[in-house]
């Protein structure tokens, strides 16, 4: 059975059993340290027990921040910061994070005056009270033990910056059938060309301070040019599990508009260069207009 298909599914409301890593290059003796001659094992990956700065971003998700917000709360594994960067939301946005106060003692909201995905990440990682990152977008739904499990993992492969795979738990077999062939990609390309999925991403910060962080003159892919540099330094894998996320704009754009686009991007990254300039249209929180729309069509 190919190793994507065992990705571990999960409800949001159902507690989920530990996920085996499924990954075979662990396997194979002397892969779990990188030689210290390499220039490779320029960062040693933290241990299992390091809390973690949780960066979310958010950009009018005031129908959406609660549900990972409370996701975060029932972790298995509490030992974590949460930092709300919003993109000055024109929602209640901020509000409903801040009434997670008393839940997640460790929240904080902040409101910047511009607006952009790098800079939303670059502001949290730069707010960051811990080492080991990780990168969130608003509309991430989490299992209870993906915490747990996911600090585990990192821990075990020595990992620094690792991507995670995409779940397709409720939606249509098209959906389902769509997200095998997307995992089987990033699967094989984590050993060529690294790309990765921005909306769930975890780093360090001496890594991402190495980086200079998130290009900001990157307008698509900068996620995957992120993870991609990443490895000049150390090296990236997927961890071997599953997280959930809202596909409105899948749903809104298309589902093969939106494979054709992505598809189109990386090809322009492999031949060309990184997308700037907007050379491929993507805009930040573009379907915001469009439920905007719905909901004003549904009260009339």
């Amino acid at each position: 059975m190919s190793p994507i298909l065992r990705i571990k599914r999960f409800s949001p409301i159902q507690r989920i059993s530990p996920i085996k890593p499924f990954n075979p290059i662990k396997r194979i003796p002397g892969i779990k340290r990188l030689s210290r001659t390499s220039p490779m094992h320029r960062f040693s990956p933290i241990n299992r027990i390091t809390p973690i700065s949780i960066v979310i971003i958010t950009l009018n998700e005031a129908q959406r921040i609660a549900r990972l917000l409370n996701d975060l709360c029932e972790q298995t594994q509490q030992d974590f910061e949460v930092i709300v960067v919003d993109s000055n939301s024109e929602d209640d946005t901020c509000a409903i994070a801040e009434r997670f106060s008393q839940r997640l003692p460790r929240l904080t909201v902040h409101r910047m005056t511009e607006r952009g995905v790098c800079l939303g990440r670059n502001t949290g990682a730069q707010l960051a009270g811990y080492e080991r990152l990780l990168f969130l977008d608003a509309d991430v739904r989490l299992p209870p033990d993906f915490l747990a499990e996911a600090t585990g993992a990192l821990s075990e492969q020595q990992l620094d910056v690792a991507g995670v795979y995409l779940s397709a738990e409720g939606l249509s077999k098209h959906f389902v059938i769509g997200y095998k062939i997307f995992n089987a990609g990033i699967f094989i390309s984590q050993f060529i060309f690294p790309t990765a999925i921005g909306a769930c991403i975890f780093s360090t910060k001496t890594l991402h301070q190495a980086l200079g962080g998130f290009d900001t003159t990157i307008t698509l892919c900068e996620d995957c040019d992120y993870v991609n540099r990443a490895t000049k330094f150390t090296r990236f894998r997927m961890l071997p599990m599953s997280f959930s996320f809202d596909p409105r704009r899948l749903k809104q754009d298309g589902f093969l508009k939106t494979a054709h686009k992505y598809l189109h991007a990386n090809l322009h990254r492999l031949f060309i260069g990184e997308i700037r300039n907007q050379k491929i249209p993507y805009e930040f929180g573009h379907y915001t207009k469009d439920r905007q729309h719905q909901d004003n069509l549904a009260k009339r």
